[in-house]
């Protein structure tokens, strides 16, 4: 079966992944991810369809779609959950959602396996260079932290196996619970996080949601019987835009 994975909650990113139903783990067959956090809709589709064609594949050769529906920006996380809704409509499969946090915990986990390569988006996303380090599997509940912007950040509180606890939430840096923290919220925001008790963790200082990593958390929570979230979008704070009131009376 063929997995598409999309999340536009931080950069435009695409994955595509085979799997058997039940099983666990997923095959990686492609993906992409741009460090752009301005033009989701612009590069996305084009990005899917340069996946597919890489693959030789094509809508029909889809099973499911996976989405990250946040917590992100409005503009970019209505991008991700606009286009999977109509490639799901006009491919008739199946359509679920995922908490973006989720990728990262993921990318935590895994990371325990002895000495992981750490790709893309995970270390310098446009360039796809390499960057090889040893990390350690969480031993403790850990945070998930991504850029809010305005100086906050969302976050999500998890177990030591990727198991969501508590969130998510936005919030200023220095309010989070005093716990290893991972992600480029983090990273951008290590020293109010340090005042608070928390620790950015080495090598995940610029960790942001990929497709790739939403896609194998899609897998997982699939094998074990659990069901994915539906499509609509955590944005976790108000609209900017403001709907007119009724004009004022000049007399």
């Amino acid at each position: 079966m063929i997995l598409l994975a999309i999340d536009t909650s931080a950069i435009a990113s695409a994955a595509l992944l085979r799997w058997h139903d039940g099983d666990a783990e997923a095959a990686l067959l492609a993906q992409f991810a741009t460090e752009d956090t301005k033009s989701h809709a612009e590069v996305l589709a084009p990005g899917i369809r340069a996946l597919l064609d890489e693959q030789g594949l094509t809508g029909a050769h889809v099973d499911r779609i996976v989405v990250g529906v946040g917590p992100g920006p409005f503009t970019g996380l209505r991008s991700g959950i606009a286009t999977a809704r109509a490639l799901a409509f006009a491919w008739d499969v199946p359509l679920g959602g995922l908490m973006s946090l989720d990728a990262v915990a993921w990318d935590v986990v895994a990371s325990g396996s002895s000495v992981q390569t750490i790709r893309g988006p995970r270390s310098t996303p446009a360039s796809g260079e390499t960057d090889a380090r040893p990390l350690a599997a969480p031993s403790s509940d850990f945070l998930v932290a991504t850029d809010a912007r305005r100086r906050e950040v969302y976050w999500g509180r998890y177990t030591a196996s990727g198991a969501l606890l508590d969130g998510p939430h936005v919030a200023y840096p220095d309010a989070l619970p005093p716990l290893p923290a991972y992600g480029a919220g983090a990273g951008i925001y290590g020293e109010k996080l340090a005042a608070a008790g928390a620790v950015v963790v080495p090598g995940f200082e610029r960790a942001q949601p990929t497709a790739a990593s939403l896609g194998l958390a899609a897998v997982e929570r699939l094998a074990r019987g659990q069901a994915l979230l539906d499509t609509a979008p955590r944005y976790l704070r108000e609209s900017d835009a403001q709907v007119p009131g009724p004009r004022k009376k000049a007399l």
